[in-house]
Formats: C-alpha cells, structure tokens, sequence
C-alpha cells in the first residue's frame, strides 16, 4: 500500500473549524464574525455556523449586546487539563518555581510553535515592578534571545538534512546560532519591549533535541551585565541542566551529532 502523506488525510470542514477556532484564540478582544470572516477568507455564514456549533459545546460565548465573540470556559478548561498533564510543564515547574525564589525575576518556559515562539508557562517575580505577562503570546523565532535558543537545534524528529534545510531560519545567521550552541545561552535587550531584558537558556530531552526553552525576562535596571553574568546566567543554567535532567538529558555527548 502506497504510503500517503498526512495532508491527504485532512477532512476541510474540520480545518475550516479548527482554523476559525485558531482565529479567535489570536484575538486579543471579542471579535465580530465579519472580522473573522475576512481574517479567514471564509465566507459569513459558514464562520457563524461553525461559530454555533462551538457555542453549543461551551467552546465560544457570545456576547448578547454586541454579537462579538470569545473563547468559552470549555477552551479554558481543555487547555488546563492538557498543560496539567504535560510532562515537561510537571518537570520543568518546581524547578522554576525555586529559580525565582533565587532571583526575584520572572521565569518563563517556551516553546516551538511552527515557525514562532510561544510562551507556555510563567512564575512570575514577587517584586512590584514586572513585566506584563506573556503567557500565551507568539513571537517569530528568529526575533529575540528566547527564540534564538530553539533554533540552534533542530526541532525532534528531524534528523535528515533535507530536514534540517527546511526548517532553517536564514534569518539568524548560522555564526550566531553556533555561539549559541557553544555558550549554552543567549541574551537580547529590547525584543520584548524598550528597557526589557531576556536571557534565555536550551531544555533537551532524552535524545539530546532541544524540545523548549527556558527563559529569565525583566527589567533592564534590574539585571545589571555584571549581576547578569555572576548571579542571573548561573542560576538559569543550572535551572535549564537539572530540568533537562529530568528529561533524560545526560550529557553535551547525546547531542553532537544533531548538528
């Protein structure tokens, strides 16, 4: 039997679904179903049907006022059962945890998100100036040091090179991404806002992939380049070694050969 690839298999009324579900998850407010529409090329009565059947599963609300639309609590509740039950968040969370009792700066766990960078989980900093939350945003790889550090590997299961030419980023030159490997992190100043500083360091799994990253952002006057280097990079890539750790990561010798 001949094999066929995975598009082949796609059903359109289930991806006109997902992809007007997508949609609404973009948008920051509640949306009309002619923004919607547009955004997707899809025709108005088509996105209201769809729409419907969402809103009768609790998925979508609609607002009686206005007609606009936004997530229901039944997206909500989907998504915290899966980030409840996803190993690398159980591993990587009480590890974060401890680091900002270490640090007092917000610590963010990332990961790649096709093409973009998307921000999965936060311990926020106790302190009272901080950076608002990123949680749920998505950000272009190539963009910014949390990014940077997912590039310089190639994503699992990509092990040819016709794999690795194809989810090359031509964006990020292939020097920096190789003094990113060699360090073991990456820092940026501004990517996430003017005075806004982010250090960011690889998770790798049992195979030695980089699978997320781990990520310190804060205030530009709170991280000094000397605090940075004798407290802040230490911390974080000790943090980003025991959560790899938990992840079966055993050594710079698992992976060598990735690259």
């Amino acid at each position: 039997m001949p094999i066929r690839e995975k598009d082949s298999y796609s059903i359109q009324s289930v991806e006109n679904a997902l992809n007007v579900l997508e949609a609404l998850c973009d948008e920051e407010e509640e949306v009309r179903i002619s923004r919607l529409s547009e955004k997707l090329g899809m025709n108005k009565t088509s996105v209201f049907r769809l729409l419907a059947t969402f809103e009768n599963r609790g998925y979508v609300e609609r607002e009686a006022v206005s007609g606009k639309y936004r997530l229901g609590l039944a997206a909500y509740e989907m998504a915290q059962k899966f980030l409840s039950r996803m190993g690398l968040l159980k591993k990587a969370h009480p590890v974060m945890e401890r680091l900002v009792r270490a640090c007092n700066e917000a610590i963010y766990l990332v990961v790649r998100r096709n093409d973009d960078l998307l921000f999965l989980d936060v311990v926020d900093t106790p302190l009272q100036v901080k950076i608002v939350s990123l949680v749920g945003n998505r950000y272009p790889l190539a963009t910014s040091s949390a990014g940077k550090v997912l590039l310089a590997g190639p994503p699992p299961g990509t092990d040819s090179a016709a794999d690795r030419k194809r989810h090359a980023q031509p964006e990020v030159p292939p020097e920096e991404l190789q003094k990113i490997r060699e360090n073991g992190f990456c820092i940026d100043f501004g990517s996430f806002g003017e005075g806004v500083t982010c250090l960011a360091v690889p998770l790798r799994n049992g195979h030695g992939e980089i699978i997320a990253g781990l990520c310190m952002i804060g205030p530009e006057f709170r991280m000094s380049p000397a605090q940075i280097e004798q407290e802040l990079l230490p911390h974080l890539k000790d943090a980003g070694e025991i959560i790899s750790s938990k992840l079966g990561y055993l050594g710079p010798r698992m992976s060598k050969d990735l690259y």
